[in-house]
């Protein structure tokens, strides 16, 4: 599949146009949209080749909203793309560390700093956006705010770094999906992603994952949300190893769909393979 045009939430600067780097390189159009839902929308109406939406952290977890989005459209997952996140602490070129009042950011970043920034001691403000926050201080003139963002964010908004590497924990990764409407051929090493749900009753969810189990298939993640329809019962959303056309996880499959309500198949696509450092990649 070509791809020249690939979406993303933010604004130029992202975290996740980052991961559009590191999967497609710099050859690809980034396009910024404001939501995640219009990201998801970017490619189902073609406007876009593909996206690349964050799907959890090593620090603060599932992006739960995209969960929902997942199931919600009928794009797939083509690939993966893990990113060490390099927080810093950004301001107009100007500005000392001892102006700052305010620093906003979008809240996930915010959390994954919240020892940083309670010993720093300002106030905070949730953006939508980590970059963006980078964009809006430049363009509104702030001298007493700053923004979390990666240092890329500052390049390329003429911007000056006042602290690195803010982040609670260092090994601060986030994993991307790359979807479109077509996934990935088998390449030896993937992986499978779906949604299902099962009977509200005992044992169910374990007779189900014993199709994976019994056939030694590794199943990588399992993450439930609620169906939204039904008080306390919930979609599953599974990864696993292994391709669908791949005989062992096509049978599988077929097993899955035997003892679940709803099943829906979210992709196959290489598996990630490893952590890409934000910093390395060059404007």
């Amino acid at each position: 599949m070509n791809v020249a045009r690939v979406a993303f939430q933010g604004e130029e600067g992202a975290y996740s146009e980052s991961a559009i780097c590191a999967f497609f390189g710099h050859k690809v159009s980034s396009l910024p949209r404001r939501t995640f839902a219009d990201v998801f929308e970017c490619v189902q109406k073609d406007e876009a080749d593909a996206a690349v939406i964050p799907i959890e952290n090593s620090i603060e977890g599932s992006v739960n909203q995209n969960f929902d989005l997942l199931l919600m459209h009928d794009l797939l997952i083509r690939g993966e793309v893990v990113l060490k996140i390099n927080h810093c602490l950004i301001s107009n070129p100007d500005v000392d560390l001892e102006m700052i009042k305010t620093v906003y950011s979008h809240p996930q970043a915010l959390a994954q700093c919240s020892a940083f920034l309670k010993d720093l001691g300002r106030d905070i403000v949730p953006s939508y956006d980590t970059a963006g926050s980078v964009k809006m201080i430049k363009e509104r003139g702030l001298r007493d705010a700053a923004a979390v963002a990666s240092e890329r964010a500052a390049t390329l908004y003429g911007m000056k770094v006042l602290a690195k590497d803010i982040a609670d924990l260092p090994n601060n990764l986030t994993r991307f999906l790359v979807l479109s409407k077509t996934d990935s051929p088998p390449t030896g090493k993937d992986k499978t992603s779906v949604v299902m749900s099962v009977k509200h009753v005992p044992g169910s969810l374990y007779e189900a994952l014993g199709e994976l189990a019994r056939r030694g298939i590794n199943m990588t993640k399992i993450e439930s949300r609620p169906t939204k329809h039904t008080p306390w019962e919930y979609n599953m959303f599974i990864d696993f190893e292994g391709h669908r056309e791949e005989k062992v996880c096509g049978e599988a499959l077929d097993g899955l769909k035997k003892r679940s309500l709803y099943l829906k198949v979210l992709g196959s696509y290489p598996a990630s393979s490893g952590p890409v450092d934000s910093n390395d990649l060059a404007l």
